[in-house]
């Protein structure tokens, strides 16, 4: 089978489409041929190590698995023997930044893990994108504790995280001042936020709303730049590490001498994580933004985008064609 291999750490173009060999499915795990995954900002982590910490998950020296991906879409093409919850032709989702597998045209996994059937609304391509972004956005969201009612600012709202920022704030019932460039504030508008602010021709700071929550999905504020809009208990969650790491230092020491705090949750995702996803887009209450696609020959084009900083929620990487 194809897939993008990267034996070493580096810069996009350590990632080369191989031949390899096909996965064979445990007992417990299914076989998925894969028809669309995506490139997102956890897969260009593992691939750069730019944050030397991602080494402790992903192998010292080198990778330890060597095909990046973390999220796909496709159809069950064998089970293993103790498999109950799926069968063969199903059309499935799911998310894996264990050992990922997604940017590859077939992998496996536990039928256990954090995947599922697809919306009945969608087709494999707009699945592919449903877990990444909603999942970093979810564990952020419910770490704040956010309530219906209060009000939430999303910083960056038209990345893959802050755009499903937006809609799964607004599932909970918050208030959401949404910032972005000039050229996606009808778009931002669209996902539900009730205030957009141009960061391009208005300084967000500046605005006289407190926030319980201040979520920055790029990682471009910082904690003193936010901090007078938070409220008396508000809370901040970037991200990223911030300069030096400052945000981890923070989230150290604002619990014990403060009550604005800032929190740096560690991610983690489950089935039920993926059911809900499933709900919602059943739903039309998410669906993730897809800026532009490539094949899976691409891959160095792919990777070279999405470090530029300038895609609008998603890209899709497509691997087969559905029929």
């Amino acid at each position: 089978m194809k897939a993008i291999i990267h034996t070493q750490y580096g810069p996009p173009e350590v990632a080369q489409l191989k031949e390899v060999d096909r996965p064979i499915p445990k007992e417990n795990e299914v076989l998925v041929k894969v028809y669309a995954s995506t490139v997102n900002r956890t897969d260009c982590g593992f691939r750069s190590a730019e944050y030397f910490i991602s080494r402790f998950w992903s192998g010292l020296l080198r990778p330890k698995y060597q095909t990046l991906g973390c999220e796909f879409a496709g159809t069950i093409e064998e089970i293993g023997t103790a498999v109950t919850c799926f069968k063969i032709g199903d059309k499935i989702f799911g998310y894996d930044d264990q050992k990922f597998g997604g940017h590859a045209e077939y992998l496996s996994i536990d039928e256990k893990a954090a995947i599922g059937h697809i919306p009945s609304n969608f087709n494999l391509l707009e699945s592919a994108p449903l877990t990444e972004g909603s999942h970093y956005a979810l564990n952020n969201i419910r770490a704040s504790k956010i309530e219906a009612g209060q009000n939430a600012l999303v910083y960056g709202a038209t990345g893959a995280i802050g755009s499903a920022a937006v809609q799964l704030l607004k599932h909970f019932g918050v208030i959401v001042t949404a910032v972005c460039n000039s050229k996606n504030v009808e778009l931002v508008k669209s996902l539900g936020a009730d205030q957009v602010i141009d960061y391009q021709t208005q300084d967000f700071t500046k605005t006289e709303t407190k926030f319980h929550f201040v979520f920055d999905a790029v990682g471009k504020s910082s904690f003193s730049q936010c901090k007078p809009l938070l409220t008396e208990k508000g809370i901040y969650i970037s991200t990223e590490l911030g300069k030096n790491g400052v945000n981890i230092f923070y989230a150290l020491w604002t619990p014990l001498w403060g009550t604005k705090k800032v929190l740096f949750p560690i991610p983690t995702i489950s089935k039920d994580e993926i059911l809900l996803l499933k709900d919602l887009a059943e739903k039309n209450k998410f669906k993730p933004v897809i800026d532009r696609e490539y094949r899976l020959e691409q891959i160095v084009e792919a990777y070279r985008y999405v470090e530029s900083g300038q895609k609008t929620g998603n890209v899709i990487l497509r691997i087969a064609d559905e029929s």
